[in-house]
């Protein structure tokens, strides 16, 4: 299971985006009246006036799971997920409305909250991706759903605005740093993709302490991106892919030091061998042995 959180402005462009299409059907609701997209638009309104100065009042979190969850769920089972869900995001005494969709393979819905809750309190929204991330893999892992296989697994063609422009970066840069030996090349090859590459320093000195991208508008820092792009990871990787280029290198020399000491030992070996192996005196002159056959021979003639 996997959720997207979006904060918002309009109630009325909300509930209207998520009621007003034949695969919509509402699953379950708190403090509002589901008569009417008109009557759950006003009654969430109302409640808001407890609190105006709060601009961004609209919650709005889409709960996904894989395909392959199918046969683990149903329309009850999926609102208790919600309320779960709700109640460890802290989402709490505050109207709500749970719509299913059913225009796509996997099992999803959309859960429309009042960031005013019923005291007039406002529901925080700090940290509430990297707390929705956590939320959704114990619930994941609580009840065996599919575990998706990180980035990889995303439908890229469904991604729109920034989540898009966000994972171009991923790919991109994934691709880049898996062979980059340098930061200059890691930099020269995302800007030809249209990507720019920003560092942060400590105050005051020339030491790096974090990284963001952008392309056009839209800027990320590498750890939003993904963890794997933080500035320390991506540094380990590039530092590694220089060892490992320097190695390759030291090898490829030796391979070709290899290669001319055998094409030496072909071109000169046999000769050398044979020039060896060959006798050191004159064809038709006699041998060592020879002679110290004929000194005995005169020897022994003397003595007679």
């Amino acid at each position: 299971m996997i959720g997207k959180v979006i904060t918002g402005r309009s109630f009325a462009g909300c509930i209207a985006y998520n009621l007003q299409r034949e695969e919509a059907s509402i699953l379950d609701a708190s403090g509002v009246r589901i008569t009417s997209v008109k009557d759950i638009t006003s009654d969430f309104n109302f409640q808001r006036k407890l609190n105006p100065n709060l601009g961004q009042a609209v919650g709005h979190i889409v709960l996904s799971w894989s395909a392959e969850d199918k046969t683990k769920l149903n329309d009850a089972i999926m609102v208790e997920r919600a309320k779960e869900y709700m109640h460890k995001m802290k989402i709490r005494d505050t109207q709500y409305l749970i719509v299913q969709h059913t225009d796509r393979q996997h099992p999803h819905l959309h859960l429309v909250y009042n960031r005013v809750g019923n005291d007039g309190q406002t529901i925080t929204d700090r940290y509430q991706k990297v707390i929705n991330a956590k939320v959704c893999k114990e619930i994941t892992l609580k009840y065996g759903y599919h575990l998706a296989d990180g980035k990889a697994q995303v439908n890229r063609q469904r991604l729109k605005g920034s989540d898009q422009i966000k994972y171009e970066m991923y790919d991109a840069i994934k691709a880049v740093a898996k062979v980059a030996q340098n930061w200059q090349q890691l930099e020269a090859a995302l800007l030809k993709k249209g990507i720019q590459t920003h560092y942060k320093y400590l105050s005051g000195t020339d030491t790096v302490q974090g990284i963001s991208f952008s392309k056009g508008i839209t800027k990320f820092k590498g750890s939003e991106i993904d963890r794997s792009l933080s500035y320390s990871k991506l540094n380990q990787l590039i530092e590694f892919n220089k060892q490992h280029g320097q190695r390759q290198q030291a090898a490829s020399v030796n391979d070709i030091t290899l290669a001319n000491r055998t094409s030496f030992s072909d071109t000169y070996g046999a000769s050398l061998l044979s020039k060896l192996l060959e006798p050191d005196h004159e064809q038709g002159a006699q041998t060592p042995f020879e002679l110290l056959r004929t000194k005995r021979k005169l020897k022994k003639g003397r003595r007679i």
